[in-house]
């Protein structure tokens, strides 16, 4: 006679795993409240999309920092376009191209001021020299860009560079490393220092730089390699024989661990 098979009985969750199973059902959205945050987020968007295409974040006013009136007031002109459209519908990258155009604008950066503002922050051209070709001409940037053109007599405290006969120069373009452009980096390290004051001239000779001082002193750089440690020497040594050092006299630091000076003031006379 064949035993009979008793029934397995169910296994009974322990209270642990029911109530983690309570937990997970806890954290799954309900469908009311998906269908309430995708309402939101339709909501969100169309008012976004709504701001765009009104006048609530409209610019009406741009504020420009770190730049002089005149600068300013080209910025602000490069950017007139912009009044009147939503500080949303903006694109700061390409408008900071746009202003980097400038001539006058070395670069510039955008944010937006809500409701109605748009701010530029502008790094000007600093101007270290005045190209002069014949009776024409302009001032130029330590990366040779052709910042305006200027009148015979002004920004007379800037170093001049004389040109020959060359290329067309055009404002707001860069000067050939050989038509001036060599010889205006060479101010580059000079930019904001009293001892650029000094300079009167920047010559160019084949490879070699000279500033001429006002003094009349040449300081020979020669060629454009380590022009701050050149320009370094060339002025401490000016600097302990500045009174003996005047028209004729030079100072040769194109091979800077052998500088070499001749400060008669009379050589020349």
């Amino acid at each position: 006679m064949r035993a009979s098979k008793t029934p397995a009985a169910p296994i009974a969750l322990g209270p642990s795993r029911a109530r983690g199973r309570s937990d997970v059902a806890r954290l799954v959205p309900s469908g009311r409240s998906l269908l309430i945050g995708f309402a939101l987020l339709v909501s969100c968007v169309g008012a976004y999309a709504g701001a765009r295409e009104t006048s609530l974040f409209a610019v009406q006013e741009i504020d420009v920092h770190g730049a002089d009136r005149e600068v300013a007031a080209e910025a602000r002109a490069a950017l007139r376009a912009e009044l009147g459209r939503s500080l949303l519908k903006l694109d700061p990258a390409a408008l900071e191209r746009r202003l980097a155009a400038v001539p006058t604008i070395r670069s510039a950066r955008l944010d937006r001021a809500f409701p109605h503002t748009l701010v530029v922050s502008v790094s000007p051209e600093r101007p270290v020299a005045v190209v002069r070709r014949g009776a024409d001409g302009w001032l130029v940037s330590s990366r040779a860009r052709v910042i305006r053109t200027v009148e015979r007599g002004t920004y007379i405290i800037l170093p001049r560079i004389w040109l020959g006969k060359g290329d067309e120069i055009v404002v707001g373009g860069t000067l050939p490393f050989e038509q001036g452009g060599r010889a205006a980096a060479a101010l580059g390290p000079l930019t904001g220092t009293a001892f650029a004051r000094r300079v009167l001239l920047v010559e160019t000779r084949a490879d070699e730089l000279t500033l001429v001082l006002r003094s009349g002193v040449e300081l020979r750089l020669g060629d454009p390699g380590d022009l701050r440690l050149k320009l370094a020497i060339g002025q401490r040594i000016l600097a302990l024989y500045g009174a003996e050092a005047t028209r004729g006299a030079y100072i040769d630091v194109s091979v800077p661990q052998r500088p070499v000076a001749n400060l008669n003031p009379q050589v020349g006379d």
